[in-house]
């Protein structure tokens, strides 16, 4: 430790909290030193040759000279495949028991001495060295895994792992988390390791706040989702293929996923990218629904400070009637930064401001921070000692709490893998909720502890309850955020049964969508971090968490008017919708960046309220279906290899398309269409794709599209809009007054059509799924709704647009 390293911990963290920090990372090298052995020499495992397998319903076990495997494929055609005894339970990231296998599959004799499973929707084949294949129906390779490595201690602990595997040289890979230089992931290494990349970060920063081993592949041969369910520490190195590559033979792409420990076992799912992310959230858990009110505009500061500028901003919006559904207050609002307290002198009557701007259409969202300050006296840390026989927070291998520092000051950690830990903190959300707080954002729950060197964590030598199996910090690292979200939902849950909880959260696993959702985290100001916010929405949707959004205008900084701008009206068009930012940074209200912006993020404002039914349409059918409300613009059509690779626009449902402005000084842009007929919203013309256009990008606007048939619920005259103050601030809610069916003109001779589910309020109510099929007859758009009983047309409160349109 050098003078300059202490210099940079007093810069960040600020004199006292820096000490401490340094104090803090000395103490878990230390931890680490003697709670960690050694890996002293390792022996080198491979599968070796087949001697024989048992046969199960939907597979069985083949085992191999110095390992075994379990291959197992449900009806569905999910298939799962473990090594060396690994099951699918238990897992953090399934949503209860796996799938049942399918009866009519079972192992068979392959050619080449190995044995494969043949169901109706997949094939898996496994040689007889151990890899295996993933084949459709029709015999094309997805997924060819080769026989795994092990690595394993000669003196005991857990084993390292490796896993290659092979896909078509056309494929392009998705997923992995949270990635800011995706959605399409290049040829490149990215670790699976949550991590606060120590202030705000842009496309080239790697690993972020939430990583995930999931990858989903598109090809010309189908798409799939490979899922390595193992939450320890690692590296996956992935590189696209090429074809033609060397005397004209491809060059499938690669992928290697190297883990420190724990399971080797793996989930396949295939079909369309629709039904993959169907299986998938079977697998895993349909999303939670947000309230109607989380899907309006939201605003949030790292810095409000006070009631009287909570009121001040919230009567901005009022006087400019702009709508505004929730404010989000910082940690600034505790006392001395301690989670559930309240800064009495900033904050005197925080149930009376909430209730005050409940009454004009806003609700207030408190952010929640995992660590509590180790402090005898503060009622948090005390009850959370009295919890169970040796207390509730993370402790050493000697028994001891660890400790770390974040803001409060020296803070100890919940063990959220811990079932009675959950149960306690949940109840804690009590305070909240009598505070008139609506929902909660969970920050720093990585977990993170400052330190101005080394890993900004816990000691890896930490102990965790692991659900009674008992563990270390290596396993529980990845899984902290999601046991966290777990606890804090289900103890909205028990408090107000009767609504649905309101929760993102800024780290977690696979299967976090069960919980809630998440936000960019701190997403730097500037063009690159406006591309990364909705590289990052896109990826996240395309592993199972469907509602997220960036802090539009970035998180530091000042961003000029046009950056502000931009970020704004591509925020209108995501699920999250929400300002944000730290609190040596600039202004985020829309007034702050003068008229001309202030104008054109009204209309932003507007169209995202008249679309407000859309999006609880879209929150529906991602619960049902796991389907992303932003989507690649592939989703519909991935065999078209253009689409694959276009990464500044998307699909918002199946009926627009969204291209925002993502660099300076732009006016008109490229937009590629997928198949079909597409209206520009804005003129009404209409283009045919496949193809790519020219579309106009003033300042006032981004280019959005309508799919030709489409239907679209949207605000009728009735809904929010007009001149009173409680519209302009709150909306009407939901889905304000009575929908209309936006329909966007059918081409000739073809049909189209789409989904309307209607708001039911924000508890448990059974949401009904409404069916449209639109067709030209006679020049003139019809308009039926489908039911059991046969389709009836509708005539009323329907607006036909796109007729004429050349």
């Amino acid at each position: 430790m050098d003078g300059r390293d202490l210099v940079r911990s007093v810069r960040i963290f600020g004199s006292v909290r820096g000490l401490r920090a340094m104090r803090s990372a000395w103490r878990q090298r230390r931890t680490d030193a003697w709670g960690l052995r050694p890996r002293g020499p390792e022996r080198a495992r491979v599968p070796g040759q087949v001697e024989g397998v048992e046969p199960l319903p939907g597979g069985g076990i083949v085992r191999f000279a110095r390992s075994e495997l379990r291959v197992s494929v449900a009806s569905g055609g999910t298939v799962f495949w473990g090594w060396d005894g690994a099951e699918p339970l238990p897992s953090y990231a399934l949503a209860g028991n796996p799938p049942e296998p399918d009866p009519r599959a079972g192992l068979e004799p392959d050619k080449g001495g190995g044995w494969r499973v043949v169901s109706e929707r997949v094939t898996v084949a496994v040689s007889r060295n151990g890899a295996v294949e993933v084949r459709t129906p029709g015999g094309v390779v997805l997924r060819r895994d080769l026989p795994p490595r092990w690595w394993e201690p000669v003196n005991g602990g857990p084993a390292r792992w490796v896993q290659r595997s092979e896909v078509p040289a056309d494929a392009r890979f998705f997923g992995l988390g949270g990635r800011a230089s995706g959605p399409r992931l290049r040829s490149g290494t990215y670790r699976l390791w949550n991590t606060d990349p120590r202030g705000s970060f842009a496309p080239g920063d790697d690993p972020l706040y939430i990583t995930m081993p999931v990858q989903l592949v598109v090809s010309d041969a189908g798409t799939h989702l490979a899922f390595h369910d193992n939450s320890w520490d690692g590296l996956v190195t992935l590189r696209e293929g090429e074809e033609g590559a060397g005397s004209g033979h491809d060059r499938p792409g690669a992928s290697e996923v190297r883990v420190h420990g724990g399971p080797l076992r793996c989930w396949v799912v295939v079909g369309t990218p629709a039904r993959v992310l169907h299986g998938w959230t079977a697998l895993t858990g349909a999303p939670a629904q947000p309230p109607s009110w989380a899907l309006g505009p939201q605003h949030a500061r790292w810095g409000f400070g006070s009631e009287q500028e909570v009121r001040r901003v919230v009567a901005g919006y009022r006087e400019r009637d702009l709508p505004l559904s929730v404010l989000h207050l910082d940690i600034d609002h505790y006392d001395r930064h301690q989670v559930f307290t309240v800064d009495k002198e900033r904050f005197p009557d925080l149930p009376g401001l909430a209730r005050e701007l409940r009454e004009e259409g806003v609700r207030l969202v408190s952010i929640v921070d995992p660590g509590v300050k180790a402090e005898p006296g503060n009622p948090v840390y005390e009850s959370g000692a009295a919890v169970g026989p040796c207390g509730a927070f993370v402790r050493d291998g000697r028994g001891r709490e660890v400790r770390g520092v974040v803001w409060p000051g020296e803070c100890v950690y919940p063990d959220f893998t811990d079932p009675a830990v959950r149960e306690w903190w949940g109840g804690l959300y009590e305070e909240r909720l009598a505070q008139g707080f609506s929902g909660v954002w969970h920050d720093m729950n990585e977990p993170v502890s400052f330190t101005p060197f080394g890993d900004m964590t816990l000691p890896r030598s930490a102990r965790h309850a692991l659900e009674g199996r008992g563990g270390d910090h290596r396993e529980a690292h990845n899984v902290y955020g999601l046991a966290m979200a777990r606890a804090g939902y289900e103890g909205l849950r028990q408090l107000r049964p009767q609504e649905r909880p309101f929760l993102f959260s800024r780290s977690g696993w696979a299967g976090m969508q069960r919980y809630g959702g998440t936000w960019s985290g701190d997403v730097s100001t500037g063009w690159p971090g406006l591309r990364a916010s909705l590289s990052l929405v896109l990826g996240l949707g395309l592993c199972g968490v469907p509602y997220s959004g960036p802090d539009v205008g970035g998180f530091d900084g000042s961003p000029s008017p046009e950056l502000f701008l931009r970020w704004f009206q591509l925020g209108a068009w995501l699920p999250l919708f929400r300002t944000h930012a730290a609190i040596d940074a600039g202004r985020r209200e829309p007034w702050e960046f003068g008229p001309e912006v202030l104008e054109y993020a009204r209309a932003a404002l507007a169209e995202r309220e008249r679309l407000r039914p859309y999006f609880v349409t879209l929150a529906h059918l991602a619960r049902l279906t796991g389907a992303p409300y932003a989507r690649p613009v592939w989703w519909g059509s991935p065999e078209d290899r253009a689409l694959r690779d276009c990464e500044d626009a998307f699909l918002l449902g199946d009926a627009l398309l969204v291209a925002p402005v993502l660099a300076r000084g732009t006016d008109r842009r490229a937009v590629r269409l997928p198949r079909g007929r597409w209206y520009d919203t804005a003129t009404g013309q209409a283009y045919e794709g496949p193809g790519q256009v020219l579309l106009d990008a003033p300042m006032s606007r981004i280019p959005v599209l309508a799919r030709a048939g489409a239907v679209i619920p949207v605000r009728g005259t009735g809904g929010a809009g007009g001149t009173g103050a409680g519209a302009a601030v709150g909306g009407a809610g939901g889905d304000g007054g009575a929908v209309e069916l936006e329909v966007w003109a059918p081409a000739a001779g073809r049909t189209g059509g789409g989904l309307v589910v209607r708001d039911v309020g924000d508890g448990w109510a059974r949401a009904e799924v409404e069916r449209y099929v639109t067709r030209l007859v006679d020049g003139r758009v019809r308009v039926e709704r489908v039911t059991s009983d046969g389709a009836a047309e509708v005539e009323k409160r329907v607006r036909v647009r796109g007729m004429g349109a050349g």
